[in-house]
């Protein structure tokens, strides 16, 4: 499929149009579709999955004397009800040529507002308003605000004079609701480069049979932009058996693969552990058991995942590093007096590595009671630093990029092409230590990417990856952190909004938390916190910010990362 245009949004039309009713769209899954939340925090369950009923569209084929419009609306609402029966309604509205070449899921363009139909002679044209691209392997990119895209479909009389598409765009188009009703982000789960993590690369498959395309999916490998910093322990050439995975009665998933001799004689234990990890997102798993053939592959790793640290949030209060725990403000112990103008304090979740900007905007390593403060990265104009899991502290410079140091060592300036000519404006590690999120400005404004972090055998930063874009919808940004394993929390500024604290996923759609006026800093960990210029805490509760009692005169405050 040729990629559309894209524009910004121009307006109403004043031609003579329809609006194509997809606003009730509702694609079909091909057994039970179950509903599971998409947004909101995270909290600890029993495991208990409650599935909703089946919700079936009966879909319409063609009516005798239809018009070339109510025939292209017609096969776009078929085509969101053809997940049953691999779209033979929709192919109904195709000549012969076009039903066998059509292909429905290379593309899905979800449309933020009524698609607009224009009739042109033999062509029509649809005008819609996109919220984001979904490709073939599920990969989701938010579009901009206000973007839209036309899809043309040439239309010719059949022998028995009835009007039929003759040629169609592959692909769906679908409204939010009905995509978000009817598909899933999921995980999928790679291993980073030493083998010790489990880094996620999230699609967006069809809610029916979702195991399935979790399972072929890992059985592809990462995604292009992850490739490099990733590994995965499933060999070349293993192929699911049957081509389906089942969940049993006890809500077992059961994974049958091909060839045995091949699997048998890899890393069947890490094997196991990413299958494990990416099938137990999926509503009705409970455990996940992989076969070699017929041999069940029983040994399992512990291989850590996950994306938050534990530990206590941080924060700077007059000249001190302190801790927020039950009882209020505690100095954090070992840490000396932090000097005047000392600010952005970051460290490693055991708190062996502690860092932090000093007043001239160097690099430095924050004092301790036996070890006084020195510096790691001389000069001015360094973002707030972000520590990674390896013990490597990251920061960045306009003009010289992307900087990582351990203590001991030389600055290493990490190779990214893709900043180029673009200034960093925050920055932040994952946990994983293989996706660093970055701000940039350029002269097509300001972006939110993020990168692979590619290393050698002894994990020193080589450079950074093809990043993905995130948070397209943002005009501006100015601090980032990870909220979850792959959702940032970003303050900035979508079109026509004050300044507000935005979940950013990994490929998904941007929403906004509540407004706080003057956001200073903003720490993501199990519970979110910012600190606004008046030095006061607020923490989120549910969806409101709260206020928090008896902290005041603080700021930057942080979690490990």
């Amino acid at each position: 499929m040729s990629t559309p245009r894209t524009t910004r949004h121009p307006g109403p039309s004043r031609r003579r149009a329809r609006v194509l009713a997809v606003g009730t769209l509702v694609v079909l899954a091909l057994g039970a579709c179950t509903s599971i939340p998409t947004a909101g925090p995270v909290r600890e369950g029993d495991g208990t999955v409650v599935e909703n009923g089946d919700v079936d569209l009966l879909a319409e084929g063609p009516r005798p004397g239809a018009t070339p419009q109510q025939i292209v609306e017609g096969f776009q609402l078929a085509g969101a009800a053809g997940f049953d029966s691999e779209f033979a309604t929709a192919r109904e509205f195709l000549t012969g040529a076009a039903k066998r070449s059509w292909e429905p899921l290379t593309e899905v363009l979800v449309a933020d507002a009524p698609v607009v139909v224009d009739t042109q002679s033999r062509a029509v044209t649809a005008t819609v308003p996109l919220a984001a691209r979904v490709d073939s392997v599920g990969r989701y990119t938010e579009a901009p605000g206000g973007a839209e895209t036309t899809v043309t479909y040439e239309l010719v009389r059949d022998s028995t004079g009835e009007w039929r598409i003759s040629s169609a765009q592959d692909g769906l188009v679908l409204t939010e609701a009905a995509f978000d009703k009817q598909f899933r982000s999921s995980p999928l789960y790679f291993l980073s480069a030493d083998g010790s993590f489990l880094v996620p690369d999230t699609r967006w498959f069809p809610a029916h049979n979702l195991q399935t395309w979790v399972a072929r999916a890992l059985l592809a490998g990462p995604s292009p932009w992850l490739r490099d910093a990733v590994t995965t322990a499933i060999p070349e050439g293993v192929e699911l058996q049957a081509g389906t995975v089942v969940i049993d009665g006890s809500g077992s998933a059961l994974v049958p693969l091909d060839p045995a001799k091949t699997l048998l004689e890899a890393d069947t234990a890490s094997v196991v552990a990413q299958f494990e990890a990416s099938l137990v997102h999926v509503a009705g798993v409970r455990q996940v058991k992989v076969t070699a053939g017929a041999v069940p592959l029983v040994e399992k790793r512990e291989v850590t995942r996950g994306g938050l640290p534990d530990g206590p949030v941080e924060m700077i209060q007059d000249d001190r590093l302190v801790a927020l725990g039950e009882d209020g403000l505690v100095a954090v112990d070992g840490v000396a007096a932090l000097p005047a103008g000392a600010r952005a304090p970051a460290r490693d979740e055991e708190g062996d590595v502690r860092v932090m900007l000093d007043a001239g905007g160097a690099l430095v390593t924050v004092p301790r009671e036996d070890d006084p403060s020195h510096v790691l990265v001389s000069g001015t104009g360094l973002v707030a630093p972000s520590v990674d899991r390896l013990g490597w502290a990251w920061t960045a410079r306009g003009g010289e990029g992307v900087i990582a140091v351990k203590d001991g060592g030389d600055p290493v300036v990490v190779a990214a092409d893709w900043l180029e000519g673009r200034t960093v404006v925050a920055l932040r590690m994952a946990r994983d230590a293989t996706r660093l999120a970055v701000v940039s400005r350029g002269a097509d404004g300001v972006w939110v990417n993020v990168f692979p972090v590619v290393r050698d055998g002894e994990g020193t930063p080589q450079k950074l990856g093809e990043p993905v874009r995130v948070g397209a919808v943002l005009e501006d940004a100015t601090e980032v952190v990870w909220l979850e394993e792959s959702v940032l929390g970003v303050v900035g500024r979508s079109k026509d909004e004050a300044t507000l604290v935005h979940r950013v996923p990994v490929f998904g759609p941007t929403t906004s938390e509540a407004e706080v006026p003057d956001i200073a800093a903003l720490a993501g960990g199990r519970v979110v916190y910012l600190a606004t210029t008046d030095g006061v805490l607020h923490k989120l509760v549910g969806t409101t910010w709260a206020t928090v009692a008896d902290v005041e005169g603080v700021r930057d405050p942080s979690y490990p990362g």
